[in-house]
Formats: C-alpha cells, sequence, structure tokens
C-alpha cells in the first residue's frame, strides 16, 4: 500500500480549465493499492483559492471528506504554507514510506525542503508532471508548459536535490490521446456513478481543446504521472542526465546532458546536472484500459454530486 500525497492545481470542473489533476485524483481514489494521506492545493491552472475550494468540493463531491486539504502557497517564492509543513510532518512521520505525486507548480515541494534540509532523504519516490524536452506543437498553436515553469527555482531544486525522481513530459504524454468518441463508448450506459460524474465535470473540455489547440480529445497529463507512480510496469523506464537551470525552466525545458544546450556563463546558465527518469508509456490500449477501469472503481458515495444518467 503506498501512502502518497497529492501536490496539485485541480481545476476539474471549472469552465476552460484543465480537468486532468481531478481525474488523477479520482484514479489514485479508484487504486486499491493507494493511501491518499492528503491533497496539498499549488496555483498553475487557477490562483490557489480557486484549487482549494475544487479540491475541498470534490472530495466533498466523492464523499471522502477524510482525506485532508492543506493550503499551499500563493506564487512563485512563497515557500511558508500550510501545505509545505504538512509534506515535512508526513515525511518525518513515514520515512522511506512516503510518495509524492506533484502536478502543478512545486513551491509546495521546495517549501518542505526548506522547513527540512532531510526532507528529500526521508522521501521514497517523487513523480512529477511538467517539464518538455522539445516544443508542444499543435494544429492550432504551440502549448506552453504549465508546471515546472511556474516556480524555476522551485523546480530546479525538486529535480536535482530529490532522489528517485520520475518526470511524466509533456512530450511523453502526447503518445495516447483520449477521444470523445471512445470517452462515450467507455463511458455510456453504464450503470457508474463515477462514469456519470466524469462525464459531466469534463464534456466540455473536449471542445476547449479543439477550438484552441485543433486536439480531437485531450490528452491525460497529470493522469499519466498518477499511472506510472502506481502501476510502473505500464512504463518504460528511461534514465536521463539531465542539465537544469533557472533561466531553461522558465520555459519547462529540460536539458540533456551533452545536448548542446547552455552557452551561458558561471551564474548556472549551463545547467546543474542530475539524473532523472522520463518513462514512457508501453502499450497505449493496456494503459488506456489501465485507466477507465480505475476510473470505474471509484466509489463515489457524496450526496452533492450531481449525477446526471
Amino acid at each position: 500500500m503506498k501512502k502518497i500525497i497529492f501536490d496539485c492545481d485541480n481545476t476539474f470542473g471549472i469552465k476552460n480549465c484543465d480537468v486532468d489533476d481531478g481525474l488523477a485524483l479520482m484514479y489514485l481514489l479508484g487504486s486499491g493499492d493507494a493511501r491518499l494521506l492528503g491533497v496539498t492545493s499549488t496555483y498553475g491552472n487557477s490562483r490557489l483559492d480557486v484549487v482549494q475550494a475544487v479540491n475541498l468540493r470534490m472530495l466533498e463531491e466523492l464523499g471522502r471528506r477524510d482525506i485532508p486539504v492543506k493550503r499551499g502557497g500563493e506564487r512563485r517564492g512563497c515557500y511558508q504554507s500550510e501545505a509545505a509543513g504538512f509534506l515535512a510532518e508526513m515525511a518525518d512521520r513515514y520515512p522511506g514510506e512516503l510518495s509524492i505525486l506533484a502536478t502543478g507548480s512545486l513551491s509546495n515541494v521546495r517549501g518542505a525542503y526548506e522547513r527540512d534540509r532531510c526532507f528529500f532523504e526521508k522521501v521514497k519516490e517523487i513523480v512529477l508532471m511538467g517539464g518538455i524536452t522539445s516544443p508542444l506543437v499543435f494544429e492550432k498553436k504551440v502549448m506552453n508548459e504549465l508546471n515546472f515553469s511556474y516556480d524555476p527555482a522551485a523546480a530546479r531544486t525538486v529535480l536535482t536535490k530529490g532522489q528517485d525522481v520520475s518526470v511524466i513530459t509533456g512530450n511523453n504524454c502526447l503518445k495516447v490521446l483520449f477521444t470523445k468518441q471512445e470517452y462515450r463508448e467507455r463511458f455510456s450506459g453504464k450503470e457508474n456513478r463515477a462514469a456519470a460524474y466524469i462525464m459531466e465535470k469534463t464534456g466540455d473540455w473536449f471542445g476547449y481543446n479543439d477550438e484552441d489547440y485543433g486536439i480531437p480529445g485531450f490528452y491525460n497529463w497529470d493522469v499519466t504521472a498518477a499511472a506510472y507512480l502506481m502501476h510502473p510496469e505500464l512504463f518504460e523506464d528511461d534514465a536521463k542526465c539531465l542539465r537544469v537551470s533557472e533561466q531553461d525552466l522558465e520555459t519547462g525545458r529540460l536539458g540533456m546532458d551533452g545536448d548542446g544546450m547552455g552557452d551561458g556563463t558561471a551564474d548556472g546558465r549551463n545547467g546543474e546536472r542530475c539524473a532523472c527518469n522520463l518513462p514512457v508509456i508501453r502499450d497505449p490500449e493496456a494503459f488506456k484500459d489501465n485507466i477507465y477501469d480505475t476510473w470505474l472503481s471509484v466509489s463515489v458515495m457524496g450526496a452533492g454530486a450531481c449525477m446526471q444518467r
């Protein structure tokens, strides 16, 4: 049983905001081997107050008020927060057992390190969603990296100080597209409250991706990271030696050691070397089967969720 803290910028159900943090939360709740110790709110997809409200509302609707939700820092450089304290406390309580899944800005994780310089030594593993190794080019526009770039200093700290760090990059998520037709086929007609809840809350997201990016579906960025945490056998590990600098991380760029990046100066433009794992999905169909099956395993107990058949 994995002991997990989910650090996220969840905007599930907010118009024109990403849904994958919420779907990753549901994936964790549907995973029998996951013990979710808490959810820590960070900024990214929206302001911190919006994310905090969504996390509280979603767990209320799913009948999981037993899971604590801790408020994080409001912007880059805000490292003193309730969330940072909670992360440090849980690492101290469960040394060598705590897994961290982080899918937004990394200010809270950096904050835990600011509180306890032995924090990363106590954490068992860290799985991040973020970073790009090349531009994310779609039919209508180039998509910006939206996690590491929010707090480059925090991202650099986690990548270089963390132990057993795996990064699900934006590029490696592009292997599997979740289409509207498939989504409906998998969910429609099922007497399943989780399926009805997901369909109700995420239906508009397909139109947004099509109109803004020309994508006939959406990529489950954060769910991919959650799936790696729980089922690494669905992935091929790919250990890399990275060079990371705050300047590159302003755009989320992860430089590979020896790729010719970084002609800069002694201020660190060349970047600091670090070893990270950049997992790649093995079999898209097996991956999708696992995602849908896990979502459908979520027990929706909350009276506040409006389920439409």
